[in-house]
């Protein structure tokens, strides 16, 4: 296992997201157990899983870490991620997240803007899910991830805790990283 900036996990997430079903990622997150900061978990049957840890330096900057913490999804970890709903283990619960890249250039941009109001369009018209008025606006923004997540802003998934517990050697090492950035960029001292 390879530690490296949460950004650099990202970008590998976009590019997997090109050879792979965009549609199949699936995401946990939520608070730090005893520190500053977020935990996000990202998984695609194919592409594995992904461990991030983040928090904001400040109200513009996010820092973080992150590494690749298996190779693919086996029956052991399917059960802890969120499923989209209407598939066999489908959730009611589930929230959504999507991870985007900005367009190439004015003409892609101007295709992505046509696709996304031909898709409005269709759904405004027609009985629909929110599933798959969301699946339809990410396939027309040529999102690279999205699908369902377990997330809580304030607090901790149970999800969150037994992955963390699945990966308790990689939790521990990107924890010390993140502890170390948070030390070094003086976020952990109140004002004097």
């Amino acid at each position: 296992m390879r530690v490296r900036d949460w950004q650099d996990i990202l970008s590998e997430v976009v590019e997997d997201g090109r050879d792979r079903d965009p549609d199949a990622w699936r995401a946990v997150a939520g608070t730090r157990r005893r520190s500053l900061g977020e935990d996000l978990f990202l998984a695609h049957p194919n592409a594995g899983v992904y461990q991030l840890k983040t928090y904001a330096k400040n109200p513009y900057e996010v820092r973080g870490v992150g590494a690749r913490v298996a190779r693919r999804i086996d029956d052991d970890l399917d059960p802890l991620f969120p499923h989209r709903r209407g598939d066999e283990h489908g959730e009611s619960d589930a929230g959504r997240f999507a991870v985007q890249r900005p367009p190439e250039d004015e003409s892609q941009a101007e295709s992505m803007a046509r696709r996304l109001e031909e898709t409005v369009k269709v759904h405004a018209d027609a009985p629909t899910t929110a599933d798959d008025f969301f699946t339809d606006v990410m396939e027309a923004l040529e999102s690279p991830a999205f699908g369902p997540m377990d997330y809580e802003f304030d607090a901790r998934p149970d999800r969150l805790d037994d992955l963390a517990d699945e990966f308790a050697d990689a939790d521990e090492l990107l924890s010390t990283d993140l502890d170390d950035l948070i030390e070094s960029d003086g976020v952990d001292r109140g004002f004097q």
